[in-house]
C-alpha cells in the first residue's frame, strides 16, 4: 500500500492530512457505549488492555514497526487474541488511537464551555502530551488505514463548520469547501505536531488555528441593502 507514493512525505501529506481533526471533532460523534454482557466483559477487559498497552510501546519507541507479538505480550495477551479481535497490526494501531481520542479527549471536550479556544486547546495539548504516539503513526504504515478509518467522525462536524463560516450553499459547493477547510487546517496542525520543535506549544497552535477561522469568517462577503445595491447600480451605469 505504501508503495503507491513515492515519498515518505507525499504519503504522510495524501493519507494523513484529515486525521488530526478527529481530536477536536470527535466529541461530535463518539461511538455509543455498549453495556457488556457479562460473558463479554473478560474480553473486552482484555482488549483494553491490548489497546493501552499499543500507545505505550508506540509511544516508548516512537514507531509503529512493532512486531504482533511484542505488542501481545505488552498486554499479556496472545497473538491469536490480537488476530480475533482486530485482524491485523494496523487496525490494531487504528483502534488504539480512536480510544485514546475517546478515552482522554473526548471528555475535556464535553466539559469545554466554549467551543472554539477551550476545544481547540484541550485539543492541541492532547496532542502535544501524546505526540510519539500520533507522530509515529502519522509516519507509519497506517497512516491511509486510519484515514480510511477515521474520517467518517468528521464529516458532520466539518460541514456544520462550513455553514458556519460560510452560510447556506449549493450540496457541490458545501462539499468541496468541506473537504478544503478540512485539508488546509489539517495541514497546518499535521505539520506542527510532526515537525514542530519540541517542545511543542498548545496554545501557539491554538492561536493560529483560531486566527485562520477567524480569517475566513471574515472573507465572508456582507449581505447589501436594497439602497445600496441601487447606489452601486447607478455609479456602474455613469462610468464610460
Amino acid at each position: 500500500m505504501e508503495s503507491r507514493f513515492r515519498t515518505a512525505r507525499e504519503r504522510r501529506i495524501i493519507d494523513t492530512c484529515k486525521f488530526i481533526y478527529v481530536c477536536i471533532g470527535a466529541f461530535v460523534a463518539p461511538e455509543a457505549a455498549r453495556k457488556p454482557h457479562t460473558e463479554d466483559r473478560r474480553v473486552l477487559r482484555s482488549r483494553s488492555t491490548l489497546l493501552a498497552a499499543t500507545v505505550r510501546l508506540v509511544s516508548e519507541r516512537r514507531s509503529t514497526a512493532i512486531a504482533v507479538t511484542d505488542l501481545a505480550d505488552a498486554a499479556n495477551v496472545s497473538r491469536q487474541l490480537v488476530y480475533l479481535q482486530f485482524g491485523d497490526r494496523d487496525a490494531l494501531l487504528v483502534a488504539a488511537a480512536v480510544d485514546l481520542v475517546q478515552r482522554e479527549l473526548v471528555p475535556q471536550l464535553e466539559g469545554g464551555s466554549d467551543a472554539g479556544s477551550s476545544r481547540a486547546l484541550a485539543a492541541a495539548r492532547h496532542l502535544a502530551q501524546y505526540r510519539p504516539f500520533y507522530r509515529a503513526l502519522l509516519t507509519g504504515s497506517c497512516a491511509f488505514a486510519m484515514t480510511r478509518t477515521l474520517n467518517g467522525l468528521f464529516s458532520s462536524f466539518n460541514r456544520h463548520a462550513v455553514r458556519t463560516l460560510f452560510g447556506e450553499l449549493d450540496q457541490g459547493t458545501a462539499e468541496d469547501l468541506t473537504t478544503l477547510f478540512t485539508g488546509g487546517m489539517a495541514a497546518v496542525i499535521n505539520d506542527w505536531l510532526i515537525d514542530g520543535a519540541d517542545p511543542l506549544d498548545p496554545e501557539e497552535l491554538t492561536r493560529r488555528l483560531l486566527r485562520l477561522i477567524a480569517v475566513l469568517a471574515g472573507s465572508r462577503p456582507a449581505p447589501r441593502s436594497r439602497a445600496a445595491s441601487r447606489s452601486r447600480k447607478r455609479r456602474s451605469a455613469r462610468r464610460p
